[in-house]
């Protein structure tokens, strides 16, 4: 919403001017043209007025469906991240495992390998460890 663009409009009368204006009489009331010429400028008046009034309500609902566009974009941004931390902590936890698994196959196979009381294991549980 830009304040510059804003559109201007002149209003004729206003409140004070209608209440005070003073009709010339004449022979059969008050002079009909002049009357004609006031209530012309104050029918331009409403119609300004009623063209800003739907001007404001178009932006006005632009605002409500931009706002609740941006109340949606937040709603989903939130659950994001809520969901990152606990996919980060699957992740990390399933990294922490398989370099602890790799650590006691490096360990431990090493110094069951030495004593000569080595088990055939079966490593193809491990097969699927990326080595560290």
């Amino acid at each position: 919403m830009d304040s510059n663009k804003e559109t201007k409009f002149s209003i004729q009368y206003g409140p004070k001017d209608i209440l005070d204006k003073k009709f010339k009489n004449k022979v059969r009331g008050y002079d009909p043209d002049e009357v004609d010429e006031f209530l012309d400028g104050i029918i331009r008046d409403y119609e300004a007025f009623t063209n800003e009034i739907d001007r404001l309500k178009e932006e006005n609902a632009k605002l409500f469906s931009r706002v609740d566009e941006l109340t949606k974009q937040l709603s989903v941004s939130k659950n994001v991240s809520a969901q990152t931390p606990q996919t980060n902590a699957a992740v990390t936890n399933y990294d922490i495992l398989k370099r602890l698994s790799n650590l006691e196959r490096h360990v431990f196979g090493s110094k069951l390998s030495d004593s000569g009381s080595v088990d055939n294991r079966d490593d193809s549980n491990h097969s699927d460890v990326d080595q560290y």
